[in-house]
């Protein structure tokens, strides 16, 4: 396998896009499998109450990643930009630090989480119908979760290193796994929803497995070595990182904010649809990030070589693919709708309805999705967080906060569907008309790490 130097530093921008787009789209299609794999033997095998409570536990799932997304896609981008700067040792000691900081939060937000689930539980929309189910989801997720964040954490380095098929490997084997672990847990076992938390565990543990064979090679900068608490890198780490951690942390309180208001709207049917449409969501959002973890590793290796033109044609490709993805999820979701639905063991009329419904509408916030992926990846790829950070909460909580206040009120359950999609097309027209032109700028300063 060729280095991330001899890959990066000597090709085309277009075919290297596309040697990181493919393997990544993919393997981020499959990641987000565990979660929807899930949701399909949940609501077959057990029944809407329990699809309802894994929903209502997602958000626990979000804290988890936000917080391995913060770190890793900080420390990866450190990382690649001192590749580019042909700075290994320091590349090796960013890595290092970042898996041990990654090892020490984790642990603590463990513990913290285990010994309040009950609380959290109920923060997150559980009531006495769905609390034993979410009780016993969420225990999984905090016993393993330095496991769970752990293989997003080896993932997001493996693609900074240069070698996006392994990762996709590793992935394509979690999500395999997951599907027989699955039907055996929840069909021959019975165990329910205990047995979906622990199929994804064991299957996630199976695919940080996968991922140990880059260390391994020869071409792998990947080392673990000495290195001293440095508090400056540290605090680069997470504010890089941050932007990553307010996305996927914004996922969770989607999640929320959608729970609250078709509670107030609705009923259970309409929670029940919504688990859904955000299984299908998380599926779609996943290939999103798989376009922020494509132009990510790039655009921060070509900003410490100084190769604006790669950028900026890096850019262009990220839009490109991030239009034709919301195209094709438009496109599935009017004309595979009830296919959609029934795969979730949906069979009530009500729920069928609402949930047809709700996929047509919120489904037009796709075309708009990849545009803010990419511009939000952009800055962070080289260092500016704040116009990232901007991006992020304005889309993912105040735009869409203030979506879910005033549209319900004027179209009802119709409404709440269109909330995020109206929040993605007014971020993306702002990020079009204000921040493009200035993207395709060339560059002239170099962030200090």
């Amino acid at each position: 396998m060729a280095s991330v130097s001899e890959k990066l530093g000597t090709q085309s921008v277009v075919k290297s896009f596309f040697e990181y787009f493919l393997p990544t789209l993919f393997g981020m299609m499959l990641m987000s499998v565990n979660i929807v794999i899930d949701g399909i033997f949940v609501g077959n095998g057990v029944g809407p109450v329990a699809l309802a409570s894994v929903n209502i536990a997602v958000p626990t799932f979000s804290v988890i990643m936000s917080i391995s997304l913060m770190i890793s896609i900080g420390g990866g981008t450190l990382y690649s930009i001192s590749l580019g700067r042909n700075d290994s040792e320091r590349a090796q000691k960013i890595f290092t630090m970042s898996l041990v900081y990654l090892i020490i939060v984790m642990i603590t937000v463990s513990l913290a989480g285990y010994f309040n689930m009950e609380a959290l539980a109920k923060l997150f929309g559980a009531n006495q119908e769905t609390l034993p189910y979410v009780m016993d989801y969420m225990g999984i997720l905090f016993i393993f979760s330095l496991a769970l964040a752990g293989e997003n954490f080896v993932s997001v380095f493996i693609r900074n290193d240069g070698d996006p098929q392994l990762a996709m490997i590793g992935l394509v084997t979690t999500a395999l796994l997951n599907i027989g672990l699955n039907y055996w847990m929840i069909f021959i076992l019975k165990m329910e929803v205990l047995g979906a938390a622990l199929a994804t565990v064991i299957a996630t543990i199976a695919g940080v497995l996968v991922y140990a064979i880059h260390f391994l090679k020869k071409s792998s900068n990947l080392k673990l070595v000495r290195f001293k608490w440095n508090w400056r890198d540290i605090l680069n780490v997470s504010g890089i990182g941050f932007p990553s951690f307010l996305a996927e942390a914004a996922t969770g309180v989607f999640v929320m904010g959608y729970n609250i208001a078709l509670a107030f709207y609705s009923n259970t049917d309409g929670l029940s649809a919504f688990s859904v449409i955000n299984y299908l969501y998380t599926f779609m959002f996943f290939a999103f990030i798989g376009i922020g973890s494509t132009i990510q590793p790039m655009i921060s290796y070509y900003y410490g070589a100084k190769k604006y033109d790669h950028i900026k044609q890096t850019v262009r490709l990220g839009e490109a693919a991030g239009l034709g993805l919301g195209l094709l999820f438009i496109a599935i979701g009017y004309l595979a709708t009830d296919y959609l639905v029934a795969i979730f063991g949906i069979t009530s009329p009500d729920i069928v309805a609402l949930s047809s419904e709700g996929i047509k509408l919120f489904f037009l916030g796709y075309i708009f999705m990849g545009i803010n992926f990419v511009y939000m990846t952009y800055y962070q790829s080289i260092g500016q967080i704040k116009p990232s950070i901007g991006i992020t909460l304005f889309r993912g909580f105040i735009l869409l906060g203030v979506m879910l206040l005033v549209l319900p009120p004027l179209f009802g359950i119709k409404g709440i569907w269109l909330a995020l999609p109206t929040a993605e097309a007014v971020m993306a027209i702002i990020l079009i008309i204000f921040a493009r032109r200035g993207v395709m700028k060339r560059h002239t300063e170099s962030v200090g790490f």
